[in-house]
């Protein structure tokens, strides 16, 4: 879904035959993975930053097509919601100082847009706390065919409303409009075919931890609610779930409910079996290499850590991982992308598919409600540990891990030290929110956007 579509409307025709080239396009992957030399390459890292646009008082600003289109970079593209915009990182080899360079064009990317905006900014934040219902509505989807055609394909196969059950919060929505309450920070690293399951595998333990130590969305419509909410509200928002597929395990938005055994093409048979499209846009390239209409499929199943695949420089693999918020400030987004790499290289040494999955499962749930306070399990250890313990124990081995892979010791020992002061002085942005709200969610909105903007990361606020 990173491009926008020639129309918005498709005929039954069109998704039968689209339904058909995921198939067709399925025995075209199997063989791509399978080619001698496939996907090999350095390992090279990317993100994707989801940002709110706000007006000067910190209230949620309609106005992401004009904003854009007065930058001209094609870095910066449109999201779901039209106060929603989001940058596209410059992809960089992970030997090195990837972070210092990650969090200098955050840094950059972040204060041309604030510029942009005229009587208002931007704020990177997991969930804006000024946002009200009167913002849900289908005019706030953003003027692109992609955004109004992803919303009429989930309205295809879910005829109930959308219904948001987080603690003592209840909401009905018609439409998948819930979704740009959200804004993430999305981590991609290149994955050789051959590593492809010990990395996916890793990330999905990994991510827990990690999810734990970045919590900065404790607020949703007047209410404190989860440490992140946003995964509770991403995975209700657009789950196409009703009545009619209640057979079906997991929502569009999950973390999965199994270990990967064989590789990427495992999950990939998964998506186009277990989930319906939506959006069956049918391309006219003649390179069957593209799979365009794969790589559209499974666009729109948001698994919070899932493969991508390629065409680039001969095709590739990713592991994009998209369970973590936007903000506090760039250092703060360079060293979380730190900590889960680091985390994810380190348990990828280790063959997890003995370690119980509802472990890792539970962990991540867990570690979103409760942030740094949540009881994890670990591999190799009995019982459960308060994640801030646990976060302090695993830094030493993800610390190793990225310099393994080439980082600059420097480098990481920068990234690495914002996550160990900032779990020791238990001060995630969740916790610097709940700790300067009195009262008026606008006044917290202008007070945090100041402190985001300085670079500095949430600890030293």
């Amino acid at each position: 879904m990173g491009r926008d579509l020639d129309k918005e409307r498709f005929s039954e025709a069109e998704f039968t035959r689209f339904g058909e080239r995921l198939e067709e396009q399925l025995v075209v992957l199997r063989e791509l993975l399978g080619e001698p030399g496939f996907g090999q390459g350095p390992a090279t890292i990317g993100a994707e930053l989801e940002l709110f646009l706000v007006d000067a008082a910190g209230r949620p600003l309609p106005r992401n097509s004009e904003i854009r289109d007065e930058l001209g970079d094609p870095r910066v593209v449109l999201e779901l919601g039209r106060f929603n915009l989001e940058v596209n990182l410059t992809p960089q080899p992970l030997a090195g100082r990837p972070f210092e360079a990650l969090g200098a064009e955050i840094q950059e990317t972040i204060t041309r847009i604030d510029q942009a905006v005229e009587h208002g900014g931007v704020v990177p934040i997991g969930i804006l706390p000024t946002l009200g219902t009167g913002d849900f509505t289908r005019q706030a989807i953003s003027d692109e065919n992609r955004y109004r055609a992803l919303s009429r394909g989930v309205r295809r196969l879910r005829l109930e409303p959308f219904i948001v059950k987080i603690e003592d919060l209840e909401l009905t929505v018609e439409d998948v409009i819930l979704e740009a309450a959200n804004t993430s920070w999305q981590v991609h690293l290149r994955t050789p075919p051959d590593r492809f399951a010990r990395l996916f595998n890793a990330a999905q333990l990994a991510v827990g931890p990690v999810l734990a130590a970045c919590g900065n969305s404790p607020f949703f419509l007047g209410r404190q609610l989860w440490e992140e909410t946003r995964i509770a509200l991403m995975e209700e928002a657009v789950d196409d779930r009703d009545v009619a597929r209640r057979f079906r395990r997991d929502g569009r938005v999950t973390l999965g409910s199994d270990w990967v055994h064989e590789g990427a093409y495992e999950l990939f048979e998964r998506y186009v079996r277990d989930y319906e499209p939506v959006v069956p846009e049918l391309s006219d390239s003649d390179d069957k290499s593209e799979l365009a209409e794969l790589r559209l499929h499974q666009g729109t199943v948001w698994q919070w850590n899932r493969p991508v695949y390629d065409p680039a420089d001969g095709g590739h693999l990713r592991i994009e991982m998209r369970a973590l918020p936007a903000g506090p400030s760039c250092a703060d987004m360079a060293a979380n992308t730190a900590f889960l790499l680091g985390l994810t290289l380190s348990q990828a040494q280790r063959d997890l598919t003995g370690y119980r999955f509802a472990e890792a499962y539970r962990n991540f749930y867990r570690a979103a409600m409760h942030g740094l306070g949540a009881k994890l399990s670990w591999p190799g250890f009995k019982g459960e540990f308060r994640a801030d313990d646990l976060i302090l124990d695993l830094l030493p081995e993800s610390r190793a891990a990225l310099l393994a892979a080439g980082v600059i010791p420097s480098d990481a020992d920068a990234a690495l030290e914002v996550i160990r002061q900032r779990v020791r002085l238990g001060r995630t942005g969740a916790v610097w929110q709940k700790e300067n709200f009195s009262g008026d969610w606008e006044q917290l909105v202008r007070r945090y956007r100041e402190r985001a903007l300085s670079g500095l990361p949430v600890h030293m606020w």
